[in-house]
């Protein structure tokens, strides 16, 4: 069975109990943080904003049929007090329990439902080759993106444009997103727009620039289109790492994006590899 699926269940039968990212590392048989990523990959969101919204959902429905104490309602759903219940239930719907259970509907309820997978793989991945590379210097653009807004990455990428070819001591005319372990780890990652330099001493202000030293990496073609990348991500942590029994690395990089000379960014098309370090 899929990670995710295995995670999707698991919460789905515990959430009115605690339910800790140990424990649905260990059902899934990720680790905390590929199962972080991998989980919001494929479902859009956190693992902690799926679980709060399944379990204000389950109350806002007791509510809305009349449940005569809140408390209890509460409890039912892993909270320990009316207050931190209260609290959590305005900022996801705009509304207290009380309104809800007054007016006696969901209606205007951002409500989440359980997260059905479909039966098809995400996407159809080729055997790896795996490669020995580095050093390799990148200089570029980095900020920091949470699972769910990956959405941002295409305008990071168009701020970073006008700087390609004009980095002093660029090699190549490849360009690099590197996926890059953050303090926050389980809420999102670092993400590097670059290129590859010969040296990190001339970097323009307002880059930054990545060391990465000489590792093994197992690199995987992607075909599609650069927004279905995603889905080619999710296969690798998410079905083909977990048959496979290597382990990955997961800092500093967990990932790296390689855009080749035939690579079209007008299209979205072309020359796209997908380069997963391993560890040992």
């Amino acid at each position: 069975m899929h990670p995710i699926r295995k995670t999707l269940w698991y919460i789905e039968g515990h959430f009115a109990g605690p339910v800790g990212l140990d424990d649905l590392a260990v059902v899934s048989a990720l680790s905390r943080f590929h199962l972080s990523r991998t989980f919001a990959q494929v479902t859009g969101t956190t693992i902690s904003a799926y679980l709060r919204g399944r379990r204000l959902t389950e109350a806002a429905r007791a509510l809305a049929a009349g449940a005569p104490d809140i408390l209890s309602v509460a409890l039912d759903v892993g909270y320990g007090s009316h207050e931190a219940f209260t609290r959590a239930f305005r900022e996801v719907f705009g509304a207290t329990p009380e309104d809800v259970r007054a007016r006696r509907s969901l209606a205007d309820l951002p409500l989440v439902e359980p997260y059905v997978m479909t039966e098809s793989p995400a996407a159809h991945l080729p055997d790896p080759v795996f490669r020995e590379a580095g050093p390799l210097l990148l200089a570029g653009i980095r900020e920091f993106r949470r699972f769910e807004d990956r959405v941002g990455i295409p305008g990071q990428w168009q701020r970073f444009a006008p700087h390609i070819g004009a980095i002093p001591g660029q090699r190549g005319s490849e360009t690099y997103g590197a996926c890059l372990a953050a303090a926050d780890r389980e809420a999102g990652f670092d993400y590097l727009t670059a290129v590859a330099v010969a040296s990190l001493d001339s970097i323009p202000d307002g880059l930054s620039g990545l060391r990465l030293s000489p590792r093994r990496y197992a690199v995987f073609p992607h075909a599609g289109h650069v927004s279905t990348l995603g889905a080619t991500c999710a296969a690798i942590f998410g079905d083909w790492q977990p048959r496979s029994g290597l382990t990955l690395e997961t800092e500093p990089l967990f990932l790296l994006e390689r855009y080749g000379p035939g690579f079209d960014p007008r299209s979205g098309l072309g020359d796209m590899e997908v380069w997963v370090p391993i560890a040992g």
